[in-house]
């Protein structure tokens, strides 16, 4: 499969993506655990079937020394005893922000109380703004076709 477009060769997609970068430094630079954030990274881009994005971040999960048991059973995670309860109201946070088109109200109360009882405030904003993040990135990946497969550990910094 071959992109419908580079973002190196586009200038406004170049400095989009770069700005997005530099926001996703923001959320990694945080007190959210890594492994939290590459849980919901994988998470998001399995819903939205942005196989580049999981090209990337199984990779990097695992280079992190992520176990192949929980990465094999992200999209399996609540049935999955791997997870902790945190990893697990992150892991729920993610895919109702992922899939809010499917509920009248978004995110629900519930799964919001629950994210409050295990992250504070700046991890919790650190988690919302990578939910969007993700999300960004995965549409751009999939509206553009963005080809996976060759990815490597660390690739993009």
């Amino acid at each position: 499969m071959e992109a419908r477009l580079s973002y190196y060769q586009s200038g406004i997609a170049a400095k989009f993506a770069k700005h997005l970068n530099s926001a996703g430094a923001v959320v990694t630079g945080s007190a959210l655990p890594a492994p939290t954030q590459e849980l919901v990274k994988i998470r998001a881009s399995q819903i939205n079937g942005c196989s580049g994005c999981l090209d990337m971040h199984t990779k990097d999960a695992a280079h992190a020394g992520e176990s192949a048991v929980r990465l094999n059973l992200v999209a399996a995670w609540r049935e999955a005893t791997v997870f902790t309860a945190a990893e697990r109201v992150a892991l729920e946070l993610t895919e109702q922000g992922t899939r809010l088109a499917d509920s009248a109200v978004g995110v629900t109360d519930e799964a919001w109380a629950n994210a409050v009882k295990h992250y504070d405030e700046e991890q919790l904003g650190a988690l919302v703004c990578l939910i969007a993040l993700i999300n960004t990135y995965n549409r751009l990946n999939v509206i553009t076709r963005q080809p996976a497969g060759d990815y490597e550990p660390g690739q993009w910094g």
